[in-house]
Parts: C-alpha cells; structure tokens; sequence
C-alpha cells in the first residue's frame, strides 16, 4: 500500500475518533486517573477504541503502540513500523473545556516519522504530513464532518524583528527562560497539546522547545508535520528525535522551522 493510501486511512481514523472526543467534551468527561495520577477521560477511550478498529481493519499487519493500551500493560512487540497514537492529546486542556486538544496518528519506520495526522475537532482544523513526499497541509474539519480543502503549508522564515516561540500552556518550565536568552525573541505564544508543532509546520511560529518529560505518541504526528513541512525536531544529544525508544519515552527537544537549534543543556 503506497504512503498516499495509508494517510487516507489515518485521516478517515482520525476524523471519526475526533468526533467522538468532540461529542464527550460537551458532555460529561467521566473524569479518572491512571496509576500515575495522571487524567484520563471517556473521549481517551471512546477514541482509541475507534482508531484501533479503523487502522486494524485496514492495516492489522503494522503493530499500534497507544496511549491508554500502553497505560494498561498492553504494549505490542514493534519492528521497523509501527503506528504510535495518543487518542487525546492535551488532555488537561480537555478537562478544562478548552478546545485545544487533539487526536494523533503517526506511522513510524526506521526510527521516524513518515505520515501523521493531527486533529483538532473542537477548533476544526486538521493537519497532516507525507514526510517522503514533502507535503503537508491544514484543512477545515469540524468535528463529525469530513475535512475540507487541503492547503499546502510550510515553514517561513525566521522574521527579522525575532522569533515567535511557542510553549505549552500545562507544561511551564523554569528553564525555558534561560534557553530562549539566546535567542531574539519577539513573541511567546501558550498553546496546549500538539498544535505547537502544526504552528511552527503552519509558519505561525518559528520555535517550540520541550523541556519536559514527553512521551513518543506526544510528539510523533506533529513532527512527522512539521518535517513534511520542511521543519526539523532536534533532540538533547544534537540529532534528530527518535522513535521507538526503550519506554518509549522523550528526552528534551526544539522543533524549529528554518532556526537552527541552539544546543540544549546535556
């Protein structure tokens, strides 16, 4: 099957867990929490419980590595690819009836990300990357309805009156400040979820360090658009992220359109 099929797939896979998610965060979020006291709601569930239908009707041979499978001990033996999802990225945001949370499917081979969706139905954008092909693009998609019109996005160039920085909102680091010194910055914008990787992919920000802990299905889709998207996301060690990590777990990184990285602290 050609990458150009597969994102059908994962965008189909998206859009209806998306309108799931959309219909409980009206609603009553049945609010829980995992063994380690992090949030889960009913749209976690609702929506992963679709994604694993849809890609295994259609793609059962590829392994899926998700979010609440992984949080119930139920991680599968991965090989080369393998498919890594977080049916509710931004979950906090969720719980507090903002609309910035999403849905993320990301196809993994060799260690990177080649196709992802990130899906924002509260917000009615969906974004999407074909890191092979070079393409990427935003489309309208209200939650429940098929996405619009794809239109090509890309990464600008760094502004020369400085950059804009992207941050997570639930996620603040005391270290930020000193790493953004090095930078000229004329802008900081909080935004929670993935969408801090479709902003720098979409030319809206020019950088997004994670200083945090993040987990791989955090982060897979969103970069996988912002390569597409001519982006790069640069770990801790100076290389590119990685995926498929023991854990599965993040070090610390900068996602960044056409700025080169400074380094980060080892």
């Amino acid at each position: 099957m050609h990458d150009r099929e597969l994102l059908e797939i994962i965008i189909a896979a998206a859009l209806e867990a998306g309108g799931a998610a959309h219909e409980i965060f009206r609603g009553d979020h049945q609010l829980a929490h995992k063994k380690d006291d992090s949030p889960v709601t009913a749209a976690d569930h609702a929506a992963e419980a679709i994604i694993l239908k849809r890609l295994g009707a259609h793609l059962a041979h590829i392994p899926i590595v998700a979010e609440e499978e992984a949080a119930a001990g139920r991680v599968p033996v991965i090989g080369s690819t393998f498919f890594l999802v977080d049916p509710l990225d931004g979950t906090r945001e969720f719980i507090a009836h903002r609309p910035e949370f999403t849905v993320n499917i990301a196809l993994i081979h060799n260690g990177a990300p080649t196709l992802g969706v990130v899906y924002a139905p509260a917000m009615g954008e969906l974004f999407g990357g074909d890191v092979a092909g070079g393409h990427a693009f935003r489309a309208a998609a209200a939650a429940g309805n098929s996405a619009g019109a794809r239109v090509p996005i890309h990464v600008r160039r760094a502004p020369p009156g400085g950059l804009t920085v992207v941050a997570s909102r639930s996620h603040p680091s005391p270290a930020m400040s000193e790493y953004l010194a090095g930078y000229e910055v004329a802008e900081t914008v909080s935004i929670g979820s993935s969408l801090k990787f479709c902003l720098v992919a979409h030319g809206r920000a020019d950088l997004y360090p994670r200083l945090g802990h993040t987990m791989e299905w955090d982060t897979a889709a969103g970069h996988a658009v912002l390569l597409a998207a001519g982006g790069a996301v640069i770990a801790a060690d100076g290389g590119p992220l990685r995926y498929g990590k023991p854990g599965f777990s993040n070090p610390q990184f900068v996602a960044a359109g056409s700025v080169v990285p400074l380094p980060l602290a080892s």
